[in-house]
């Protein structure tokens, strides 16, 4: 039991040493030191084309998140998405082939994680280039999603805060299926949040 014990606490601090993410400003400043993605929602997508022209358009239906409010009163984005549930809509064997070694690996690698650099809260009403790191099978990129400007007073509460970015696939080691898949994966985030305090 102890080197189980061992071996956990050393995975749940590299884990977080990996992530660099910060501590939550004090709860006496309430709710909006954080604010959880709601998963039920909340979507997830992204889109790629055959060689051929076909459009195959993903969904992570299973994810996680918050957004933080830093001390100095910018905030952060943490996005986590399921690679073990990623789907291709209406195709359940590319939703087979997309999780296995040649693309996501989901066995290996079971999340896709955005981290998004410290934000003003501006950003989110008025849209604009949200930088970050992106992990895709274990491969660490900085990444820029483009944030749409929202139209009520409360985003991610009163409605979603939608935003867009294209990565290339063969800079995340996603390389096989050339002959069929070209190179861009285009996705799409439509987030939907709950209040909640801070821990």
């Amino acid at each position: 039991m102890a080197v189980i014990s061992a071996l956990v606490r050393g995975c749940t601090g590299l884990l977080l040493a990996t992530l660099a993410w910060p501590a939550p400003v004090p709860a006496k400043d309430k709710m909006d030191a954080l604010l959880l993605v709601d998963a039920d929602a909340s979507e997830a997508g992204f889109m790629l084309r055959t060689r051929w022209g076909q459009r195959l358009d993903g969904r992570f239906p299973v994810m996680a998140g918050e957004v933080r409010t830093l001390a100095d009163g910018h905030k952060q984005v943490l996005l986590r998405l399921s690679a073990r549930d990623v789907e291709i809509v209406g195709h359940p064997r590319y939703s087979r082939l997309t999780r296995d070694e040649a693309f996501f690996d989901a066995d290996r690698h079971p999340e896709v994680i955005f981290v998004s650099d410290p934000f003003d809260a501006d950003l989110v009403e008025d849209g604009g280039n949200l930088p970050g790191e992106l992990v895709i099978r274990g491969v660490k990129r900085r990444e820029t999603f483009r944030v749409e400007p929202v139209a009520c007073e409360r985003p991610m509460r009163d409605c979603p805060v939608v935003a867009a970015g294209t990565v290339n696939r063969n800079d995340y080691a996603m390389d096989r299926w050339g002959f069929a898949l070209g190179e861009r994966v285009e996705f799409r985030l439509s987030l939907h949040g709950q209040e909640a305090l801070a821990p």
